[in-house]
């Protein structure tokens, strides 16, 4: 096995993307990730408690980038432009069109599984948790701090959806733009 080549972490992490496709998630088991990647099991859980958490990395890194976005949008913001910002930062940062086929492939593997499903929206959940806190340290009162909160997880779990099913590969932010307009139309069309 070769031990000594860099990224051991995203070798993981692309080849359990690649045998989840391929033999379903369930089917896949962590020798099977380790020897694609050219790792030892043991390497293997020096990065990842679980196969499972292949698919979730940087979760927390995220949720601080993001809260530290809310919290750092200009006094004048909006709750839901901070917000907003904070999604099209991230946008920018984490979700490149280099990592769309990688995010398509994940998000099939996620759909495709109960546990994956329940583990994805708890990580959804801390995003919204992390806006609320950041919202309310902003001045922002309850329900408030929540309704906005939990509104622009749901922007951005739409978008991502949209952004991994989209062939002409659009970015991401600008399809976070797209349904934020499509929420604010409804909301008050309401």
């Amino acid at each position: 096995m070769v031990r000594w080549e860099p990224d051991a972490q995203g070798r993981l992490r692309l080849a359990a993307v690649a045998l989840f496709a391929e033999n379903g998630y369930e089917q896949t088991t962590v020798a099977q990730i380790a020897a694609r990647a050219g790792v030892t099991e043991r390497t293997f859980f020096r990065y990842f408690a679980d196969k499972r958490e292949v698919l979730f990395p940087g979760g927390h890194d995220l949720e601080t980038f993001l809260a530290g976005h809310v919290a750092a949008a200009p006094p004048s913001a909006t709750p839901l432009t901070a917000i907003a910002g904070a999604l099209e930062a991230a946008a920018a940062a984490f979700f490149t069109a280099e990592h769309q086929v990688m995010s398509r492939q994940r998000h099939l593997v996620i759909s495709s599984s109960p546990d994956l499903q329940e583990r994805e929206l708890l990580k959804l959940a801390s995003f919204a948790a992390a806006f609320a806190a950041a919202l309310r340290e902003r001045g922002v009162s309850e329900p408030g701090a929540s309704l906005v909160a939990e509104s622009g997880v749901a922007v951005f779990k739409t978008a991502f959806a949209r952004w991994v099913a989209d062939d002409a590969r659009q970015g991401l932010a600008g399809i976070i733009e797209e349904t934020l307009a499509e929420l604010k139309a409804v909301v008050c069309a309401s």
